[in-house]
């Protein structure tokens, strides 16, 4: 185990789990979170040992309850831009953009910054006590942490302006309709179903997944070399050992080691 003073970092068999350890402020992200959560992926990422990583919250309320809005009394707009730009760099797109599958443990409010962490992640998971929602405009503001791009990939344009500007929370199974999740597990379970599905990963490729979502961020955030990316990392995957193993394994008859 591993103690920030804002996070804990644990870890199971191939997995990392990071959980916010804010329960008192029911996780808040303030920015000596945002800095624990940047320095424990960094970590993280040079661990060959380490093949997923699972992050969920503290205590039985929250997964992440949004931003700390102490934090924003008397800052102008100047320094909230540096806030989004730092908070986007270094810990959502980073997320997003991870090498190693990356899931949300949902286990209760995900608002907010909260929820677009959430959105960044590879996949979602949810308990059936889960509510999320995007209430910036509550406060006259705007989701600044990637949610009104990351948001409507994932549920469509009408959904998530529909999310943002009521600032409406939705409970778990909507959000397993509308797509936000990829599943709702019972709290006793959560943990245990995001174990599961990342296992499941670890008996493929880990530089074929690490293409894989090169590949689809591209696409999404550049449509339009998307096909040609898709191409060159197709490609680029041939000259990896572990093509090798793969497919001399199949030829086999046997399950590859990767």
């Amino acid at each position: 185990m591993v103690t920030y003073n804002t996070i804990v970092v644990e870890k199971e068999g191939h997995t990392a789990i990071i959980t916010i350890n804010r329960a008192s402020k029911l996780n808040a992200l303030n920015a000596e979170t945002l800095s624990d959560l940047s320095d424990a992926l960094d970590g993280l990422a040079g661990e060959d040992n380490v093949r997923g990583i699972v992050i969920t919250g503290a205590g039985d309320k929250a997964f992440i309850a949004g931003a700390d809005i102490q934090e924003f009394v008397g800052m102008d707009g100047s320094q909230a831009v540096q806030l989004a730009a730092k908070g986007q760099e270094k810990v959502m797109n980073k997320i997003a953009d991870y090498s190693k599958p990356i899931v949300a443990a949902i286990n209760g409010f995900a608002l907010g910054g909260g929820l677009e962490l959430a959105l960044a992640a590879h996949i979602r998971i949810a308990s059936p006590r889960a509510k999320l929602g995007l209430p910036e405009v509550s406060l006259g503001l705007i989701p600044g942490y990637g949610g009104t791009q990351r948001l409507p990939q994932l549920v469509g344009k009408g959904r998530a302006l529909e999310m943002i500007m009521t600032g409406d929370m939705i409970g778990a199974e909507e959000a397993l309709n509308y797509g936000l999740v990829n599943y709702v597990a019972e709290e006793s379970e959560l943990l245990k179903k995001c174990f599961t599905l990342l296992e499941r990963t670890y008996l493929r490729s880990p530089k074929a997944i690490a293409k894989v979502i090169k590949a689809v961020n591209t696409g999404l955030a550049e449509p339009q070399i998307g096909f040609q990316q898709e191409i060159a990392l197709f490609g680029a995957s041939f000259d990896t050992d572990e093509a090798k193993e793969g497919i001399q394994a199949f030829l086999e008859k046997r399950k590859p080691n990767f």
